[in-house]
């Protein structure tokens, strides 16, 4: 074999366990919304108090990752991803035995949540910018990407298969148990990116930046912050649907089947998304293509408003908000890469996870809020196409040219 195939072989490898990965953790973690009504059911909590121990799950993934991206830099992915995927399984093992609203959110919201985002988007697309040649890396974030997907188009139907057949909570136990086969990538994805750029640093003769630095560059950059907001409208969007979606098919009068395919749509057509955005990224500005994303979002809400409610209309509401739903992540990896190139990538795209779990959070706390205090989710879906035109608005200023480092750095 000779050395441009080792190489070739080498990145479907990296591909493979990164989007492997992700397809586990991403895919169980988004069919949860599934078990809403049951664990209402067992709990007697109430759709507002479990729904929050789902928002501060959303939360958690999003504070997670800025810190477990800055240890991936430092001691390695793999060791990050490994501890994450335990976490992921013990976490869901666990749910079913919580009856009070902390279990839950030790469960969902701290164990769980905690543990995909170790081993979610940031800590793995840096590993993926890290381990690609340059000129690859559009295309294999959205592989990456479209492993999540893949994970939550499969992952919706096996939960409903195996709540019939075992019932939920032997379903979320089965789930935990199907995360362990993600273990592997671990030892695909070790190494760090601050190794990387510290050799790079040393042959040019300057000098690395700290993560303080870094993050005090990044902060101070109006792009990024840009950025930031509008990924945090991607996070409210996101949340919504993947927490209350069930909940919205059941207002409608549809069979509770309806809600695990319409899931899988969602998982389905993000595969679509994520590839096409990986194509696009690099033949297209980035920050266009997200404000065609978001605008696209908003437009998609409003036609289902006005449709009338029916199983077809649903499923291909789920399909068109599925090409929109994670291919936003290639874009705005690439803008940060390309901003500050992979050297504390996986920190710097941590922050902006943060940023866009806040507003999971929000959206999926406001969901259960506004539906158990009106019947309906109507002003959810209102806020919704307020913020997809505002995200789309924001997205316009950002500047891709790649920075020069600061004067701070230099110093």
């Amino acid at each position: 074999m000779n050395e441009t195939s080792v190489r070739r072989h080498a990145l479907w490898l990296v591909l493979l366990a990164a989007a492997g990965a992700f397809a586990l953790t991403m895919g169980v973690r988004q069919t949860m919304g599934l078990f809403l009504s049951a664990l209402n059911t067992s709990t007697a909590l109430g759709i507002g108090s479990i729904s929050l121990a789902f928002a501060f799950g959303q939360l958690w993934w999003g504070l997670t990752q800025p810190f477990a991206g800055a240890v991936a830099d430092r001691i390695g992915t793999g060791r990050v991803v490994f501890i994450g995927v335990l976490l992921v399984a013990i976490g869901t093992l666990v749910t079913p035995l919580m009856t009070s609203t902390a279990g839950l959110i030790f469960a969902i919201g701290v164990l769980a949540a905690g543990g995909a985002g170790m081993a979610g988007p940031s800590v793995l697309m840096a590993a993926t910018t890290r381990l690609v040649p340059a000129n690859k890396r559009g295309l294999a974030t959205g592989l990456v990407n479209a492993g999540g997907s893949f994970g939550q188009f499969a992952m919706a139907p096996i939960a409903v298969g195996l709540t019939a057949a075992v019932g939920w909570a032997g379903a979320m136990q089965w789930l935990g148990m199907l995360v362990l086969l993600a273990l592997p990538a671990a030892w695909v994805l070790k190494g760090n990116s601050n190794a990387m750029a510290a050799a790079s640093a040393a042959a040019s003769g300057t000098k690395p930046l700290s993560a303080r630095q870094a993050i005090g560059q990044a902060l101070a950059t109006p792009s990024y912050r840009y950025l930031s907001l509008g990924f945090l409208v991607c996070g409210f969007h996101v949340a919504f649907l993947a927490t209350h979606l069930p909940g919205v098919v059941a207002a409608c009068g549809l069979p509770a089947e309806v809600g695990g395919w319409a899931l899988a749509m969602i998982g389905l057509f993000n595969i679509v998304g994520s590839l096409a955005m990986g194509w696009a990224v690099g033949r297209w500005r980035m920050k266009s293509l997200l404000s065609l994303v978001y605008a696209a979002r908003g437009i998609a809400v409003l036609v289902f408003l006005l449709a009338p409610k029916t199983t077809t209309v649903m499923l291909v509401f789920a399909a068109v908000m599925g090409v929109t739903f994670l291919s936003t992540v290639p874009p705005t990896a690439g803008l940060v890469a390309k901003m500050f190139g992979p050297a504390n990538m996986a920190m710097l795209f941590g922050i902006v996870m943060l940023a866009h779990q806040v507003g999971g959070f929000l959206g999926a706390f406001l969901g259960g809020y506004v539906f158990q205090a009106s019947g309906n989710y109507d002003i959810v879906w209102y806020i919704d196409i307020a913020l997809a035109a505002g995200a789309a608005l924001v997205h316009l200023p950002i500047r891709e040219a790649r920075l020069v480092r600061s004067k701070l750095a230099a110093a």
